[in-house]
């Protein structure tokens, strides 16, 4: 009867991963072992700085085991630095980005849409399916879709609309940014703790000196990753909500 009842158990389990259902911190966990095949990990964000305050310390996480992590910025920033013209700001911002991705072991790869004024159409859509073409993720991150900034929202529907056209699928996760003030009603399936890539990830977001680093945080931030850990019973964690629908393939994870 034992040995019935822990093949059942298996089999649930085993299920579930093929289906994409493990949660997040499972999947980080099973990575762990050397036996596991390295994933390939890309992030989807409106601007430089958005990766980073929103999942820089869960991709670190993943980075730091092994895998590959692409962050594909939508735009520059070309809008964000008042008194630099787009193409000032532009440089200054990719600079940022590409230390940002340094300490976080990503790769920065910028989509080339602009600041403010992003765009939802079929080009861009095939531009982006492109680029995930190019990373063959295996796990996405992007903003989650109900948010202030249009830029956000637009990354976030490119995203989808790539994962739902995707011929191999790829396990799709929304994260939040500046909880309240942008990113709405959020209700997470998934945390990843972070409290061993909590500076790591910090350091990521003070690379971003043109954003006001000490601002980002004040707008939420640290009282995200305490709050989420609070939630998840850790000390620090990010959340996330995962994009469900039906899985071709999968992974499985023993």
């Amino acid at each position: 009867m034992k040995s019935s009842s822990n093949t059942r158990r298996q089999f649930i389990k085993n299920t579930s991963a093929a289906l994409g259902l493990l949660p997040l911190s499972a999947i980080l966990q099973a990575q762990t072992k050397r036996t596991e095949p390295k994933k390939r990990i890309v992030c989807l964000g409106g601007h430089p700085d958005d990766p980073e305050s929103g999942c820089g310390g869960t991709l670190a996480r993943f980075a730091n085991a092994g895998h590959q992590v692409t962050i594909i910025y939508l735009t520059t920033g070309e809008a964000g630095i008042d008194g630099k013209s787009h193409a000032e700001a532009a440089v200054i911002r990719k600079a940022e980005a590409i230390n940002a991705c340094n300490i976080l072991n990503c790769k920065p790869v910028f989509a080339g849409q602009t600041d403010g004024d992003t765009i939802m159409n079929n080009e861009w859509l095939s531009i982006i399916q492109q680029l995930f073409v190019n990373e063959n993720p295996d796990i996405v991150f992007t903003h989650w879709p109900i948010d202030s900034h249009k830029d956000h929202q637009v990354a976030s529907l490119l995203a989808i609309q790539t994962w739902m056209r995707a011929s191999k699928k790829f396990l799709l996760y929304f994260f939040e940014v500046c909880a309240g003030e942008q990113t709405m009603t959020f209700n997470p399936t998934d945390y990843v703790d972070i409290t061993d890539t909590q500076e790591q990830k910090r350091k990521a977001v003070y690379c971003h000196q043109s954003q006001d680093p000490p601002g980002i945080y004040a707008c939420g931030h640290a009282a995200m990753e305490d709050f989420r850990g609070r939630e998840s019973g850790v000390k620090t964690a990010e959340a996330f909500v995962r994009m469900n629908g039906k899985m071709q393939g999968g992974f499985i994870f023993e």
